[in-house]
């Protein structure tokens, strides 16, 4: 996929059929929408395209509100790769690109700079100022401008619409099974392994200490995950919290346990996915009443990876 930052970098070369947003999470909404825009740039022979903001548009116009991000930039970016976009432009978005209007965006870049032939946009997206740029603009300069224009229906999850903000709030409440369903992959954080106080070497469960570059981390707690290991996802149960056995006041982490696995994997990025939740946290009395508990879940936790489905879902994630 060639990726672009700004329309001025973008080397089109071809027609294109595109799409807008930001598209935090790439949940099966934003999959739709994707799905429509590599199908119709085959069939009319155009470019599959997407323009993403980053950062996110609150953030700048209303910083006080603005979300956590599931995903960095660069997983949204991968994500869109594996979904089939040919090609991501990467606005930077700021308070000039904010006041621009939408009917100057459409005509100086849809039409002049990416020679656009469809575009195909998420319910109720809007861009440009006073959020100007919305579906029936895009309609009423189709005809001059020689485009088509649509808007995606909505994916909806047992009658409830799919959002970021909906996935969010589901991951914050440890509702991970919901979160998975609504993004169509299990949800997963990334990071570099730091070294910690090596206390699960010493008590049998040497655990690799994340880092994460995510900002949305799911509720503290004990979870069933698969972790990837030199390209291949593995075993493990992670725990996110503050270590209220030993520590007060502790930052949270996220340490991960990988079953059958006792390599060294200091200064690597780990990828982490979160496939059930085991437990809440809790505090111990001491090391034995820790590991006690460290090796119900982990039965537990071996327990769940037994299941068919679950067998089948590590082999292809």
């Amino acid at each position: 996929m060639k990726i672009f930052h700004g329309t001025e970098n973008a080397n089109i070369q071809k027609p294109t059929v595109l799409t807008l947003g930001v598209f935090d999470g790439l949940h099966l909404g934003h999959q739709r929408i994707m799905q429509t825009v590599v199908e119709r740039g085959k069939a009319v022979e155009a470019v599959a395209t997407a323009i993403t903001f980053d950062p996110h548009p609150r953030a700048v116009l209303h910083p006080e509100s603005a979300p956590p991000l599931l995903q960095t930039l660069d997983q949204r970016l991968a994500n869109l790769e594996v979904l089939g976009i040919e090609q991501t432009i990467v606005i930077a978005f700021d308070r000039e690109f904010a006041q621009k209007p939408a009917e100057g965006f459409v005509r100086e870049i849809l039409h002049e700079r990416l020679q656009v032939k469809e575009v195909h946009l998420g319910k109720d997206f809007a861009f440009g100022r006073g959020r100007g740029g919305n579906i029936e603009l895009l309609r009423r300069m189709s005809g001059e401008l020689g485009f088509y224009a649509e808007e995606v229906p909505e994916v909806r999850l047992r009658g409830h619409r799919i959002s970021s903000s909906k996935i969010r709030q589901l991951l914050s409440e440890g509702k991970i099974n919901v979160a998975r369903r609504m993004l169509g992959r299990p949800y997963g954080v990334e990071g570099v392994i730091e070294r910690g106080a090596q206390r699960g070497r010493t008590i049998g469960f040497p655990t690799a200490n994340l880092r994460p570059h995510n900002r949305v981390i799911p509720k503290f707690g004990v979870y069933a995950t698969a972790t990837l290991v030199e390209g291949t996802w593995r075993r493990s149960i992670t725990n996110i919290g503050i270590r209220p056995t030993f520590e007060k006041d502790a930052e949270p982490s996220i340490e991960s346990y990988i079953f059958d696995f006792d390599g060294d994997l200091y200064g690597d990025v780990l990828r982490v996915r979160f496939l059930h939740r085991i437990r809440d946290e809790h505090k111990f009395t001491g090391i034995d009443e820790l590991r006690a508990q460290i090796e119900r879940d982990t039965d537990q936790a071996r327990n769940y990876f037994r299941r068919p489905g679950v067998k089948n879902m590590l082999e292809i994630l």
